[in-house]
């Protein structure tokens, strides 16, 4: 491992301890971990020992700032700890929406959309039947159930979702946006 990467693991592990000898939230931070880590992997750990967790989600550029939250599968894989470990009354999700490449209210909803798509591909999944599997050491079958999932749709809920929230449904929000950017924002 690095210097960087050396330091960056002492850090983590003095907060850790912070946070567990002061029973407080502890803040993971998507977007400044060394680049070959990821949160997904430390969120259910830190549970064991801390009330809560507060998630910063956003696609770090790791020497810069954070950008526009994405739907990647570190998002995905983030969501699905969360709520596989039932774990969504004890962690506060905040996001970042930093990219002055973009219009920041286009990264506003884009980034917002794309962490409740994620939340709702992990809602929809079958935790109780994969559980249930697990405890009962069928392993084969939560494999299986795992795979499958990737290739259920779940767009036609989020639009539902959408629809009942009128929320603009597919691409239509750009034009909300576009129009607000001309009418508002080129006046500023």
């Amino acid at each position: 491992m690095d210097r960087f990467g050396e330091l960056c693991c002492w850090f983590a592990r003095v907060l850790y301890g912070y946070a567990i000898q002061n029973q407080t939230l502890l803040c993971l931070d998507a977007g400044h971990f060394h680049p070959t880590e990821v949160i997904s992997d430390k969120i259910s750990s830190a549970w064991l020992y801390i009330p809560e967790v507060l998630l910063h989600l956003s696609r770090g550029v790791r020497w810069d700032s954070d950008h526009v939250v994405t739907l990647t599968d570190e998002l995905q894989a983030i969501l699905q700890e969360i709520v596989r470990g039932g774990y969504l009354n004890r962690t506060h999700i905040g996001l970042d929406f930093f990219d002055v490449s973009i219009n920041r209210v286009a990264a506003w909803v884009i980034g917002t959309r794309n962490a409740l798509r994620a939340m709702l591909m992990a809602l929809l999944e079958p935790t109780e039947m994969m559980l249930a599997f697990e405890h009962r050491g069928d392993f084969t079958s939560r494999l299986a159930i795992l795979e499958e999932l990737k290739g259920m749709p779940f767009g036609a809920v989020w639009d539902y979702y959408c629809l009942q929230n009128d929320v603009n449904v597919g691409f239509s929000f750009l034009d909300e946006i576009k129009e607000y950017e001309e009418k508002v924002l080129s006046k500023r």
